[in-house]
């Protein structure tokens, strides 16, 4: 696979201890709010108390890009999934956020995903969110379980054990079926 440097493809130990702990803590991670397959950007769905939130980025041209404290990393043309939590103030407002900084409408980047957003050959395409729940381990896990699906070593999991909260996959189903599976809200 032709994939972005610095990519693995197993979580650790450490890794794959607290995502148990997090699956644990919320049950078996699907929404009371709605069924697989419900928009997930419609502002409807417990907006302000947050969960876990996925982010479908396509990446149209390989770029080179410095990713604040991570410095230069390079980013193969392809897919970008994308996985962090909400629960801090204004919950999924986040995802808002993001959007923005992906259509150029806001230059701060605070996370290491702002800065793969910020850069002009990035757009998301879909959001994936759970309400609610603490799933951000596990679903980068299983997204970098898919088959041609790697993680981006380090990148966007400075606040847990795991190897990285990015996955890159040539093709966008790659990535989408694993999100339309682990997420309860996808669109």
């Amino acid at each position: 696979m032709s994939g972005p440097r610095g990519v693995s493809e197993a979580p650790s130990r450490a890794g794959a201890e607290r995502c148990a702990m997090n699956d644990e803590r919320a049950g078996d991670g699907a929404a009371d709010d709605g069924p697989a397959g419900e928009t997930a950007d419609d502002g409807t769905a417990d907006d302000a108390d947050g969960g876990t939130y996925t982010l479908l980025c396509e990446l149209a041209e390989p770029a080179s890009i410095t990713v604040g404290a991570l410095g230069e990393r390079e980013f193969a043309a392809g897919w970008y999934a994308y996985t962090g939590s909400a629960f801090g103030p204004g919950g999924f407002a986040r995802v808002e956020r993001h959007r923005d900084l992906a259509a150029g409408e806001r230059t701060a980047r605070h996370w290491h995903v702002d800065y793969l957003l910020g850069h002009p050959a990035t757009r998301v395409d879909a959001v994936a969110r759970t309400p609610g729940a603490d799933r951000e381990c596990a679903v980068s896990d299983a997204l970098s379980a898919a088959d041609g699906a790697a993680r981006v070593d380090s990148f966007g999991a400075s606040d847990c054990d795991c190897p990285a909260h990015l996955v890159f996959a040539p093709e966008r189903e790659t990535l989408a079926a694993v999100l339309a599976r682990e997420h309860a809200a996808w669109a």
